[in-house]
C-alpha cells in the first residue's frame, strides 16, 4: 500500500507540475507578476493527495479551503484590478486532482491533461467565442445540448400507440440525430466552404442515418439556394454510407450472402460516389466560403417533420403488415425497409445463415427493402428541400437503386 501511495503520490506531482507549468508561462514577471506559478500548482496538487491520504475529506475539504482563501488574498493584494478567477479556480481543481490520484490516477492524469489544454487554449477560445461564435450560434449549442442530455434521458424508452410500433426515445434520438447532422454541416460550411464541408458532413453523417441526412441537406437549400449542388453531392453520398454498412452487416451476419451481393453493392457506391462527385463539382458561382454563414445551425421544426415523416411511415407499415398478415419474406422485408434497411437485412441474411433459406434467395428481400427504404427517402427529399432540391437528389437515388438491381442481375445469371 505504501508503494501504491507513493506512486499516486507522484501522479499527483505530476499533474500539479503540468498545469503549473502552463500557469507559469503566464504569471509574468516583476512586481506584478501573478503568485501562483509551478513550484505553488505542484505544492497544491501534493496537498490534496496528502490531505485525502492522511486525513480523508474532512482534511481535504480544510485544505480546499485554505489554499482557495490564501489564493484570492495573494491576488488581491497583487493589485486592485479585476485579475480574474482563473488561476484561483485552477488552484482549487489542481487540489481536488491530486486527491483524485490517490484513488483513481488514471482519471486524474486525464482531467489534468485536459484542465491543462483549456488553459492553453484561452488566448483561441476568447477570440472564438467574441469573434466567431454568434448569440444564435450558441442559443442553437445550448439547444441541441438540452434535447441531447436533458430531454433524451427523460423520454420514455417504451412502445406507445395502439399498435406498439412507435418508441418515443428511438423518434426523439432521430430527432437529436438531425440536429446534430446540421449543426456539422453548419460548422463544415464554415470551415471548408460549401462545395467540400456539405458533400463531406452528407457522407459522415450517412453512417448514422441517410434520411436523416437528406432531410438536413434539404433544410440547408431551403435557407440557401446557393449550397444547392453541394448539398444534392451531400445527400447522394450518404448513401454511400448505407451500402457501406450494408456490405458490413452482411459480411458478419452472413459471408455467403455478402459474397452474392458484393457486385451489387460495390457498383450501388460508385454510382453513389460519381453522382455527388458530378454535383460536387458543379460550382456554378463562388466558393462563399470567405463569408462564414452566420444564423442558425440547425432547424428544430425540421427535426421534427423528419420524425413525422418516420412516424407515418411505420404506422403505415404496420397496418399493412397487419391486413396482409405473414404472406411471405420480401412483403416484410419491404414493409421493414420503410424505416431502416439494415435490420431487415440483418434479419435475412440471418435465416440464409441458418441454412433456412439460400443466399440467392436472400437477394430479393434485401433488395426490395432498399428500394423501399429509397421511397422513404424520396418522400424526406421532398418534404424538407422542396422541388428544387428533390428533382435533383431524387434521380441520384434511382440510379444508385437501379445500379444496385442491375448488379444483383448480372451476379446471379452469371
Amino acid at each position: 500500500m505504501n508503494e501504491q501511495l507513493v506512486i499516486r503520490l507522484a501522479v499527483a506531482l505530476g499533474i500539479g507540475l503540468l498545469i503549473g507549468a502552463e500557469r507559469e508561462r503566464r504569471k509574468g514577471s516583476g512586481p506584478l507578476r501573478a503568485p501562483a506559478g509551478i513550484r505553488t500548482f505542484a505544492l497544491t496538487s501534493l496537498v490534496g493527495g496528502l490531505s485525502l491520504a492522511i486525513g480523508g475529506e474532512l482534511l481535504l475539504a480544510v485544505a480546499a479551503v485554505l489554499v482557495t482563501g490564501l489564493g484570492a488574498f495573494a491576488y488581491r493584494e497583487r493589485s486592485r484590478r479585476d485579475p480574474g478567477l482563473t488561476t484561483i479556480m485552477a488552484l482549487f481543481v489542481t487540489l481536488l486532482l491530486g486527491a483524485l490520484a490517490t484513488r483513481s490516477p488514471g482519471v486524474a492524469s486525464a482531467a489534468g491533461v485536459v484542465v491543462a489544454i483549456l488553459l492553453a487554449s484561452r488566448t483561441r477560445l476568447h477570440a472564438f467565442v467574441q469573434n466567431n461564435l454568434s448569440e444564435q450560434e450558441l442559443q442553437d449549442a445550448l439547444l441541441l445540448a438540452a434535447a441531447a442530455l436533458v430531454v433524451l434521458p427523460l423520454t420514455p424508452d417504451h412502445p406507445i400507440g395502439p399498435l406498439g410500433v412507435l418508441n418515443a426515445r428511438t423518434l426523439w434520438k432521430l430527432v437529436v440525430i438531425v440536429m446534430c447532422i446540421g449543426a456539422a454541416g453548419y460548422v463544415s460550411l464554415r470551415a471548408l466552404g460549401p462545395r467540400f464541408g456539405l458533400p463531406l458532413v452528407g457522407f459522415v453523417s450517412g453512417f448514422i442515418s441517410s434520411a436523416a441526412t437528406i432531410g438536413s441537406m434539404g433544410g440547408r437549400v431551403v435557407k440557401s439556394r446557393l449550397v444547392l449542388d453541394a448539398a444534392v453531392a451531400g445527400a447522394v453520398l450518404s448513401t454511400v454510407a448505407t451500402v457501406a454498412q450494408m456490405a458490413a452487416v452482411l459480411w458478419i451476419t452472413d459471408r455467403a450472402t455478402f459474397f452474392t451481393l458484393w457486385l451489387s453493392l460495390l457498383i450501388g457506391g460508385l454510382a453513389a460516389v460519381g453522382y455527388g462527385v458530378f454535383f460536387m463539382a458543379r460550382n456554378r458561382e463562388a466558393d462563399p466560403a470567405d463569408e462564414p454563414p452566420t444564423g442558425r445551425a440547425f432547424k428544430i421544426g425540421g427535426a421534427l417533420i423528419f420524425a413525422a415523416t418516420v412516424s407515418v411511415a411505420m404506422v403505415a407499415s404496420a397496418l399493412v403488415n397487419r391486413w396482409l398478415g405473414s404472406t411471405g419474406l420480401i412483403v416484410a422485408a419491404g414493409l421493414a425497409g420503410f424505416a431502416d434497411t439494415h435490420s431487415a437485412a440483418i434479419s435475412i441474411a440471418s435465416l440464409a445463415a441458418a441454412g433456412k433459406i439460400a443466399p440467392a434467395q436472400a437477394v430479393l428481400p434485401i433488395l426490395t427493402a432498399m428500394s423501399t427504404n429509397t421511397v422513404t427517402k424520396i418522400v424526406v427529399a421532398f418534404t424538407a428541400g422542396g422541388r428544387v432540391f428533390a428533382f435533383r437528389v431524387v434521380p441520384g437515388l434511382l440510379l444508385v437503386l437501379a445500379a444496385l438491381w442491375i448488379g444483383a442481375l448480372v451476379a446471379l445469371t452469371r
